[in-house]
């Protein structure tokens, strides 16, 4: 083939890509039997037609049995039984969507052929949602993929209206802390977003390229990603979703008590961040 049609060919998929943007949505969830089924439906709706992934945290009620009877979704297990374990889980999620790292592995056992096998290489972009949100509406999905396609953004996060004792972990923990050490992330209202999606060569040095002994395996991955993203110089939108209502704000209602290991873990991970970037004596500017 000439080069001038090598090119012209290359020019021909970039216009499809953007025309017609494949598009997977990924669920981490663990006991979302009440929610999961509506978020996948929800989600499924969008102009961008999804492909699903859900990455349980071995549930122990009926959220997998959901989950594996809604079309074009791919249930896998959490690689391993770590609470908490998000991180595990995204890390997970990503490596399925970029390589079908568990379910082609699982084909090749259930399968001598290995034409079976899926090709996962053909997503440009992926989404985290959260699988306990119960007012999730497509949406969200298309609010979150336009600036990516449109506006040139490599990577979209979520913000919203929440009832006003949720998010103590963000007020208190994550914003002043990124506020002392990455102040170029100051303007994000919303640091641990769950509804976060970018094309996926974002995606691919944030996994692949990585130190993987650095990525967090708990509840610092939502920072993490905020942080590295933006390190390695990718253009990030926050995006307005609404208001958000989900199950798990029912477990710290009361109690904020109960957000200890987060708020340990995310601390952690934002000073474990500061060492990697010799940002730690940014801490002598701040008035005690």
């Amino acid at each position: 083939m000439l080069k001038t049609e090598e090119k012209l060919k290359d020019e021909i998929n970039v216009k499809d890509r953007l025309e017609n943007p494949k598009l997977v949505i990924i669920f981490c969830t663990k006991n979302s039997e009440t929610t999961i089924e509506n978020a996948i439906s929800n989600a499924r709706q969008s102009k961008y037609d999804p492909d699903i992934i859900v990455v349980d945290g071995f549930s122990t009620d009926n959220t997998i049995n959901i989950a594996e009877r809604l079309e074009r979704t791919t249930v896998i297990q959490q690689p391993l039984k770590k609470y908490p374990g998000k991180g595990i889980a995204m890390r997970a999620g990503l490596e399925e969507a970029l390589h079908g790292k568990y379910s082609n592995k699982k084909n090749n056992l259930d399968n001598a052929n290995k034409d079976n096998t899926k090709s996962h290489n053909r997503y440009d972009l992926a989404l985290f949602l959260d699988s306990d949100i119960k007012n999730l509406s497509r949406d969200w999905v298309d609010l979150l993929v336009a600036p990516i396609l449109e506006e040139g953004y490599d990577m979209t996060r979520g913000y919203y209206d929440r009832h006003p004792r949720d998010g103590a972990v963000t007020k208190l923990i994550a914003r002043p802390m990124l506020e002392v050490f990455f102040p170029e992330a100051r303007q994000f209202k919303q640091p641990l977003s769950g509804e976060v999606c970018a094309a996926m060569k974002v995606w691919d040095k944030l996994i692949e390229h990585n130190n993987r002994s650095q990525t967090p395996d708990g509840w610092g991955i939502d920072i993490w990603f905020l942080i590295e993203t933006l390190m390695s110089g990718f253009k990030i939108k926050e995006v307005y979703m609404g208001f958000k209502d989900h199950t798990s704000l029912d477990t710290y209602r009361e109690e904020v008590g109960n957000l200890r290991i987060m708020a340990e873990q995310v601390s952690f991970t934002v000073l474990n961040e500061a060492v990697k970037y010799n940002r730690l004596d940014n801490c002598r500017n701040v008035e005690l």
